[in-house]
């Protein structure tokens, strides 16, 4: 794969995409390096597990996507892993010091091209965070739904009210592993008709939240998970769930919630304020000095809860949904 792209840099420039399998990492470390400096500077996160996943599978060969080159030198890039029937568009940046709409464009164009050649694939999410320039123009005139979402952050050396009391007869417990198949199960409840489950397909059945929940309590694709700081809330005498906060580190001091859910029949009851709360309370004990976590716009009630807990957005990005 790789097309020429005359005068996006300059008169006289000529801009090729080139596969990025047939990349190294040697030719688009700068640009990582690059990339993870956002994420430190503008998200709090510490990318650097992230890019060690990256770079082994460059070296193998084996990362599905493509980059941006101009007389040998990396301007952005993008890449997709498949899951299924669906791919996940999992990166695109583009350095600022070249014009980032225009080659963003052009990467995922040509991206999504490819992976729509692919005969088994009926699905495309994308959650890309604003470093490759904008992308809502992009996504829409590929047929996209998109969704804005923020990523907001507390300051937990702030104080904050009181934790309540639970006066519903529930047991709140530390994170223990006997509650993956709960955990599932609750996910999957708490997400039937919700607009999360529209952006991420995996909150659709419980094999698949079983799947999503596995990914961010076992592997470090959003940080290292602190049991210490993720709770459940359970009837006395069981393991089924009435709701859970799930946390992980993202970067020395910094922590970051992958998950808060509420069981629909106990929403509206301060639940989720109590989960958040606690977490945030387990994590002041362990030094943090932060907490981030993601949120989607048009879910006001989440998001009224985070800032009235003390949350402030610092950065919206887009999600984006791609049906065959």
């Amino acid at each position: 794969m790789m097309t020429n792209v005359p005068g996006l840099l300059g008169s006289s420039s000529l801009m090729n995409i080139i596969d990025l399998r047939q990349t190294t990492v040697r030719q688009i470390e700068a640009l990582l390096l690059e990339e993870a400096k956002h994420w430190q500077d503008e998200l709090h996160w510490d990318y650097d597990s992230a890019l060690n996943l990256i770079k082994r599978f460059l070296d193998a060969h084996a990362l599905s996507g493509c980059v941006a080159m101009e007389k040998g030198v990396a301007l952005g890039y993008s890449f997709y892993v498949l899951e299924d029937h669906k791919g996940l568009i999992g990166g695109l940046y583009v350095s600022p010091n070249y014009d980032q709409e225009p080659i963003g464009r052009r990467l995922l164009d040509e991206m999504l091209f490819s992976m729509r050649a692919i005969p088994q694939l009926n699905r495309i999410e994308a959650q890309l965070m604003p470093f490759g320039g904008p992308v809502e123009a992009a996504l829409k005139d590929q047929g996209f739904r998109l969704y804005t979402r923020q990523f907001m952050l507390l300051e937990l050396h702030r104080k904050t009210e009181h934790v309540p009391g639970i006066n519903s007869g529930l047991r709140l417990d530390r994170w223990h592993d006997r509650f993956f198949e709960s955990c599932a199960k609750l996910i999957y409840l708490a997400y039937a008709n919700h607009v999360d489950g529209d952006i991420n397909d995996q909150y659709r059945s419980r094999h698949g939240a079983l799947k999503f929940l596995k990914n961010i309590v076992l592997l470090p694709g959003c940080g290292q998970f602190q049991p210490g700081a993720s709770f459940v809330l359970r009837h006395p005498g069981g393991d089924d769930l009435v709701g859970a906060v799930l946390t992980s580190e993202v970067a020395p001091g910094v922590g970051h919630t992958t998950q808060l859910c509420v069981q629909p029949g106990f929403q509206g009851h301060g639940l989720g304020r109590i989960l958040m709360q606690t977490s945030a309370e387990a994590l002041r004990a362990l030094k943090y000095n932060e907490l981030t976590l993601t949120v989607t716009s048009e879910n006001h009630t989440a998001v009224h809860l985070y800032e009235r807990l003390g949350f402030s957005t610092i950065k919206s990005f887009t999600a984006g949904v791609w049906p065959r």
